[in-house]
């Protein structure tokens, strides 16, 4: 694989830099510089251990040629000694990912590191997430056509990148897409648009020795296949969505070596209109992990993606206690509604209000164990459970309520109240701790002093008789318009520990690059985005982070 690395850098680099010494070719180059670095320095106090590396970095390069028919680009990355929290096969360094696209107004071709996604990504979506850890695009062949107006046909082929190698299995894929309204005119004249979609995936993973006993073998699949269908209809100021994808038989370390078919069912209605919008999703899944490697653990080679259909959480105390999708199965259900008063009316007031009203719940599904007695009393190889669809298992995942009010009481004045009530469990998503029950509070209100300065400040309380106990953080942030911004903070416990985690940073801007110098602790916990979380243990130390993009 590193071979044929060398050789499609080669291939490629030969054409390209032909192509931009052509007069006329109107080539023109972008890319950008991030690199994050940690100083770091033991705190017994908070758990921080100090590697032997006096300094660690996440550095990343990529640089993009674009022309009239042909675009190319590359990514260098530098983790030989990374941030804290990443896996151990994280460290490396050197070229991570390059391609070539050739396009025309009906179609394109890619060939080397892509990413795609099929509809909601139940059955494929390969992406960068860099916080996370997670890059897992396809090396190989993608493919777009359009050959109809309306019709949009993919096709795909290649390995899954894992870290600094790529694994075994071949995945290949299709998907079509067809914007129906466009065939229409008399549907678009009354504001009516529809759109169907299909796609379909097959892993290609040679079949492994998997010994139950001395004697049982378990004869594993070379080939997983999985669907999906969708529909999405627009009409007016109402959106509705409906998709559900299957998946083959697929034994995997994860599972326990059962070979349970996987299904995912999603519908998703909203409404908006200015002054007012409202969201309605349900989703159930059930043993929807889809890897490209059988025999891996964690947050990599996952080739497709289930939305954990709560709220994303930016302020530090909501997001303290972070869901994560659990791909063995869940019920996930949400509800948003949020609406605004008017300008001068008696809730409105001088500047309008605004309220914002979100609830999500997670629950198990049904699971009901096998009978092993005809199974010699093995499970894997069994289907593992049996799960009636519409029936609820007993331990509820994840609840939050919660509102939040923005309110402008000046033109130099606003003010962002929210309240939640969290119900977590620590036992299912993290293994142990019980279900945890928090009301957060937050206050975060800014001021424009004049022209160029502006100070916002946080304040917020977490209450709860279970984990930790209660918490409470509090934050300054100067802005120094057009360039400079400083930032104190403090999350401290007011249980157990007793422990101040504070911050402080410096951000300097000038214009495309950013720099920003701290220093300060980190508490232990996890980094969720989208359903995927990532473990980061404490850390302490000085921080840079320089961003550049040209």
């Amino acid at each position: 694989m590193r071979v044929y690395r060398f050789l499609l850098a080669v291939a490629l680099a030969c054409p390209l830099v032909a192509l931009a010494q052509e007069p006329g070719s109107n080539v023109t180059f972008t890319g950008s510089v991030q690199s994050d670095v940690l100083l770091p320095q033991e705190d017994d106090k908070i758990g921080a251990e100090k590697p032997d590396e006096w300094g660690l970095t996440n550095t990343y390069v990529d640089l993009h040629m674009m022309s009239r028919n042909i675009d190319a680009g590359m990514r260098m990355e530098y983790m030989r000694f990374p941030l804290p929290g990443f896996e151990e096969d994280f460290k490396g360094w050197g070229l991570a990912h390059i391609y070539a696209k050739m396009h025309t107004e009906h179609f394109d071709i890619t060939l080397g590191n892509f990413y795609e996604q099929f509809g909601s990504g139940f059955i494929l979506r390969t992406y960068e997430e860099r916080s996370l850890g997670i890059d897992n695009s396809l090396l190989g062949v993608r493919a777009v056509a359009k050959p109809l107006k309306g019709v949009t046909l993919k096709a795909l082929s290649g390995y899954q990148r894992h870290y600094w190698s790529y694994n075994n299995a071949l995945v290949s894929g299709g998907d079509v897409e067809l914007n129906i309204d466009q065939w229409s005119k008399a549907m678009r004249d009354h504001g009516t648009y529809v759109s169907l979609g299909a796609s379909f995936v097959n892993k290609h993973e040679r079949e492994d020795e998997y010994f139950v006993d001395a004697t049982h073998r378990l004869r594993m699949p070379e080939n997983v296949n999985a669907f999906d269908v969708r529909a999405r209809v627009q009409k007016g100021n109402v959106n509705v969505l409906a998709e559900y994808a299957q998946k083959t038989h697929d034994p995997t370390y994860e599972n326990g070596m059962i070979f349970h078919k996987g299904n995912v069912a999603m519908l998703s209605a909203s409404y908006s209109k200015k002054g007012m919008s409202m969201l309605l999703q349900a989703k159930r899944s059930d043993a929807m992990s889809f890897r490209s490697k059988r025999t891996i653990y964690g947050t990599s080679s996952f080739l497709n993606h289930l939305p954990a259909f709560t709220m994303d959480h930016t302020y530090a105390l909501a997001a303290l206690y972070p869901y994560a999708t659990n791909p063995d199965g869940e019920w996930a259900y949400q509800a948003e509604l949020g609406y605004t008063f008017k300008k001068k009316t008696l809730l409105g007031g001088k500047y309008g209000t605004s309220v914002k009203l979100n609830f999500s719940h997670v629950h198990a599904i049904d699971q009901k164990e096998v009978d092993l007695s005809a199974h010699n009393g093995y499970y894997e190889g069994t289907e593992g459970y049996r799960s009636a669809f519409w029936k609820w298992g007993d331990e509820m995942f994840y609840q939050d309520l919660n509102v939040q009010l923005d309110k402008k009481f000046s033109n130099a004045f606003k003010l962002h109240l929210m309240y939640m009530n969290q119900f977590y469990n620590k036992t299912q998503i993290e293994g142990e701790g019980g279900l945890i029950h928090s009301n957060i509070y937050v206050a975060d209100g800014k001021y424009r002093i004049n022209n160029k300065l502006t100070l916002r400040g946080e304040l917020q309380y977490l209450t709860t008789a279970g984990d930790e106990g209660d918490w409470a953080f509090a934050l300054l942030e100067l802005s120094w318009l057009p360039r400079l911004m400083f930032t104190v903070s403090d999350m401290y416990n007011c249980g157990d520990s007793k422990v101040h985690y504070y911050q402080g940073l410096i951000t300097y801007n000038a214009g495309s690059h950013r720099l920003q110098v701290g220093y300060g602790r980190t508490r232990a916990g996890y980094n969720c985005s989208g359903g995927v979380c990532r473990y980061v243990p404490a850390s302490k130390g000085f921080t840079l982070s320089y961003n550049y993009n040209f």
